[in-house]
């Protein structure tokens, strides 16, 4: 018994001894380890501050400043990690690393998918020049001013001063019309006129109060002009004409303004805008004569 405990005791000392021998031999490589992973740790909260300021300069949001910021610091710090263990000869280490946090981040990633999604397109849509947040845009079915892209929404706030709340996957995957990136926006205004109406007075009069109304028309040249059909109680036309606008706000107000102008200029030149009427017409081609009438009740 003492003899087993004796070559135990022997065995456990030459394992001391050669760790201890193998810490010091490995001591210069596990000081650089050290002071490359605190260096990397230190650079990381550089790099950090520096993406952020980069990434500040062209998104509006600050989430989306910092969640990418934080990604730099994270990889900073990873390559520092690998760097230590490769100087300290843990290949197998690194491996077992790297293989571990793949299947970590498959997991993730399918727990985490539409979350993920949503979030990528996020940053996506934050570094696009040509979607910031003020402009009027229409998108999914809604139109209004975009007040918000954070890492999982687009909110817009629409005319009616409802707020829409849109995942960003959809934003990134459909169709966007963007009407702030534009200073000019075109007015279609249709209307009819009655068919007593002297056709050419009714282009003339209304080229004229658009101009006079809008700065931006500098000529009853620049506004177009086209009758379109004979409708049932009135001749019809188009007219068009550019404003400098940037939201459908501006372009409604603009044709509530139009309208209410060529109202009035069509008042005091006596011009009709008709509505649809129905005439009943009753031709008296039977002549009902009384006493048939009467003969006819009694026999009933």
């Amino acid at each position: 018994m003492e003899e087993q405990l004796s070559t135990a005791f022997g065995n456990l000392k030459d394992k001391l001894l050669g760790w201890f021998n193998a810490i010091i031999e490995n001591l210069p490589n596990l000081v650089l380890a050290i002071v490359v992973f605190v260096t990397a740790f230190f650079v990381a909260r550089y790099v950090s501050k520096l993406v952020e300021k980069l990434v500040g300069k062209r998104v509006e949001q600050k989430s989306i400043s910092l969640v990418v910021s934080r990604i730099a610091s994270v990889i900073t710090v990873l390559v520092g990690l690998f760097l230590a263990l490769g100087i300290l000869n843990l290949s197998q280490a690194l491996t077992s690393l790297l293989a571990g946090a793949g299947v970590i981040g498959l997991v993730v990633g399918l727990a985490l998918q539409g979350t993920l999604s949503n979030t990528v397109s996020g940053i996506v849509l934050s570094f696009r020049n040509r979607i910031r947040i003020g402009n009027w845009v229409e998108t999914n079915g809604y139109s209004g001013e975009v007040i918000d892209i954070n890492l999982n929404t687009f909110i817009l706030k629409e005319a009616d001063n409802n707020i829409v709340v849109v995942p960003n996957k959809m934003i990134l995957e459909n169709p966007i019309k963007n009407y702030s990136l534009t200073t000019k926006m075109r007015v279609f205004l249709e209307c009819g006129v009655g068919y007593e109406s002297d056709l050419e007075l009714v282009e003339k009069l209304t080229k004229s109060t658009i101009a006079n109304t809008f700065d931006q028309v500098e000529s009853p040249e620049d506004v177009e002009f086209y009758y379109t059909e004979f409708g049932d109680s009135s001749i019809n036309y188009l007219c068009r004409f550019w404003i400098d606008a940037e939201s459908m706000l501006e372009k409604l107000r603009a044709k509530t303004k139009a309208i209410i102008e060529i109202k009035k200029a069509y008042d005091n030149e006596g011009i009709n805008i008709p509505f649809p009427i129905r005439t009943l017409q009753f031709d008296n081609n039977l002549n009902v004569k009384a006493d048939t009438l009467e003969e006819s009740f009694s026999n009933n």
